[in-house]
């Protein structure tokens, strides 16, 4: 054991030795693990936007799949550079060759007098007390992020893009009314810019029960003035009107959205039921307008009718809130989805149709497989990367050309 013990300590000591003599010998910048981490933080929430924006409609399968790889390149190139270093300095270098020689005979002496073999030994506390580092950012992590870029945007007022990434950081923490205040600094800075314009209202409607009514409503129709197909400005613009009292001047908003979103889309779907229930309201209804395009039918194709549930072991482990993505993939080969939609625990037990219509890729779709996986997931953090703790419920192989229900039970938590 005696001798175990000396080839052990002998092993501490050059390990020691190794954390504390490069340092010495050159200077790292001391914000670079700080960087990467803010980095990759930052890169989560542009993701998640542009998620959300595929989702609802505003990006094509092209532009999100063009734009996340260009996210992931950007990423990538952020944590490729190296930090930098400077020479070490000749008192740097005295002081290592101290630190060779004087680290070993310190260690030996104090061990004479003070130590034991078995003090190396780790206890059950100490194993307990053993967590593994994260690797990526957790919601604590990224409130302190933006808790420092908020800091930095105090000396530096004047930087539209670092308000926008503030709003954009506060609305990912679902803290709008601090979200409503970064956009307004951008707004101030950048003047009529449609994106920022359009994040601002959206800040402002959530900040206030998401209702539109004042500058929420302002900044809308002043995106519609100059841009009267941005899909955006029209929801917001046919949601101000709905909440007025106006209707019919809501419903032709409405209509014109409707046939600018993609064909058979859940977005052109969502905004049709909106669409009907405010015609509802209409006495008479709302006569359609000259020229006005025609909401285009959902494109033909395969077509699946998937019954999700939770079962009730599971019902405890998730949050009314907790989104829920239903989607098929191929059975071999690249696990992209072929059709996803999006729905919360709160909808479930709920019936969806899955088509090419949802299709990320024209190369990637239903009808180009004759059977399929279907899936249904509760993510816990609201996005397509499968987590430990998410809820998972699968079902294959299922045939794209079956007529029957296909029925989806969310059975497991992923470990």
């Amino acid at each position: 054991m005696t001798v175990l013990f000396w080839l052990f300590a002998a092993l501490m000591v050059l390990a020691a030795l190794a954390l504390i003599v490069p340092p010495l010998w050159r200077q790292r910048a001391v914000a670079a693990a700080d960087m990467d981490g803010r980095n990759i933080a930052i890169a989560k929430i542009r993701l998640a936007e542009l998620q959300e924006q595929r989702e609802v409609g505003l990006l094509s399968p092209a532009q999100y799949t063009e734009q996340r790889t260009e996210l992931e390149l950007a990423l990538a190139d952020d944590l490729d550079i190296a930090a930098p270093t400077a020479a070490a300095t000749p008192q740097s270098r005295w002081l290592v060759y101290a630190l060779v020689l004087l680290i070993p005979l310190l260690a030996v002496s104090l061990y004479a007098d003070l130590g034991t073999y078995q003090a190396v030994e780790p206890t059950p506390e100490m194993l307990a007390t053993t967590t593994p580092t994260a690797a990526t950012p957790s919601i604590e992590q990224i409130n302190q992020m933006v808790a420092k870029l908020a800091e930095r945007m105090k000396t530096n007022p004047n930087d539209a893009e670092g308000w926008v990434m503030l709003g954009k950081s506060y609305k990912y923490l679902q803290q709008f009314p601090k979200a409503a205040d970064a956009f307004g600094q951008a707004y101030r800075l950048l003047g009529d810019n449609s994106e920022v314009m359009l994040l601002y209202a959206d800040a402002l409607a959530f900040a206030n029960n998401e209702q539109m009514a004042g500058k929420p409503a302002e900044l809308a129709f002043k995106v519609l003035a100059k841009e009267p197909d941005n899909v955006t400005a029209l929801w917001y613009g046919g949601m101000a009107k709905a909440q007025a009292g106006e209707a019919v001047e809501g419903v032709k908003l409405w209509r014109k959205l409707a046939a600018l979103l993609p064909p058979g889309s859940q977005a052109q779907q969502e905004t049709q039921a909106i669409l009907a229930k405010l015609e509802a309201t209409v006495p008479g209804g709302v006569p359609k307008e000259a020229g006005t395009v025609a909401t285009p039918a959902p494109a033909a194709g395969v077509t699946l009718q998937v019954q999700v549930s939770l079962a009730a072991s599971l019902q405890a482990a998730a949050a009314p809130d907790d989104t829920v993505f239903i989607y098929a993939q191929a059975l071999t080969g690249p696990k992209m989805p072929l059709a996803i939609i999006r729905k919360r625990v709160a909808d479930l037990p709920v019936t969806v149709s899955l088509s090419d219509a949802q299709a990320m890729l024209p190369t990637m779709k239903l009808s180009a497989f004759p059977s399929v996986k279907l899936l249904a997931r509760v993510s816990k953090s609201g996005t397509a990367t499968t987590e430990p703790g998410d809820l998972l419920g699968v079902i294959e192989p299922v045939a794209t050309g079956s007529s029957q229900s296909q029925a989806i039970v969310i059975d497991t938590q992923v470990q």
